[in-house]
């Protein structure tokens, strides 16, 4: 059995105090408590604290310091039970301490998975370029349970997703390429699959594209894919300048096919020659 000796403030945390006790051997000091655990146990100067009542006192107060660390946590954003979990993981908590802290945030509703999923789908929607899949496996490592993610992923609608694809799509273009459509479909294809689009979403965005990139071509005669295959025509030139008659022509049509043009555009530029 010890006798709490002294209780004093904490400098640089009032909301904390310093406990000091006698073992038999003099006064020193024994553990910190919060005010909240200090009042619970109604600790104070002369008091005789056994020692499963020690225990009991910084075992609360390990679950006073973790809640207040999650309730600072969560204060900057909502989070998910995993993500709180891994925090208080990461701050060297014990499991049951950790367990009790998130029971008691969920009871206070601080904690929502489902409620959680609907916001980060929205916000992922209608802030960022990702499509569902990445959205989908982001909200899996945050510890959503399957049932409730594929309930959240309602909220980003196909509709949705066509429209971010396409302005991804006319980003793409803008930006001007030496390519041919066919490798550009390709490496679009690739770089939408890469942000979480389906393939049925991508195909209709390019179909779209395409539309307009075909009527397009009608009003400037086709320059965009002309351009790019004289581009890719004259690297073709100076490394088959040796060869002459059908066997430069096959050299040329092999290495500009392989680039993605068609062969009526390859029939076409090399009639120019």
């Amino acid at each position: 059995m010890a006798i709490i000796t002294k209780i004093t403030t904490q400098q640089k945390n009032t909301d904390r105090f310093n406990i000091f006790m006698d073992y038999g051997k003099g006064e020193e000091f024994a553990f910190s408590v919060d005010s909240d655990v200090l009042i619970k146990f109604g600790l104070k100067k002369g008091m005789e604290v056994d020692e499963f009542s020690l225990l009991e006192i910084q075992y609360q107060d390990d679950i006073r310091k973790a809640y207040n660390l999650a309730v600072h946590y969560l204060a900057r954003r909502i989070r998910s039970e995993k993500e709180i979990r891994d925090y208080l993981d990461e701050k060297e908590m014990e499991e049951p301490v950790i367990n009790e802290v998130i029971h008691k945030l969920t009871a206070q509703k601080y904690i929502n998975d489902r409620e959680f999923a609907f916001a980060f789908v929205r916000t992922q929607a209608n802030t960022t370029d990702k499509g569902p899949d990445v959205v989908k496996q982001e909200l899996k490592q945050k510890g959503i349970s399957e049932v409730i993610l594929v309930e959240a992923l309602k909220e980003f609608t196909q509709e949705q997703q066509i429209e971010k694809a396409s302005k991804l799509i006319e980003k793409f273009f803008k930006k001007g390429s030496k390519d041919s459509l066919r490798t550009q479909k390709q490496k679009l294809e690739q770089m939408l699959l890469r942000k979480g689009y389906s393939y049925e979403v991508i195909q209709i965005a390019l179909e779209d594209a395409g539309t307009r990139k075909a009527d397009n071509a009608d009003d400037d005669g086709g320059g965009g894919e002309l351009e790019a295959i004289r581009y890719h025509g004259e690297k073709a030139l100076r490394k088959y300048s040796q060869y002459s008659g059908f066997e430069f022509e096959q050299k040329m049509k092999q290495v500009l096919y392989r680039k993605g043009f068609s062969m009526e555009l390859i029939e076409k530029y090399l009639s120019e020659l």
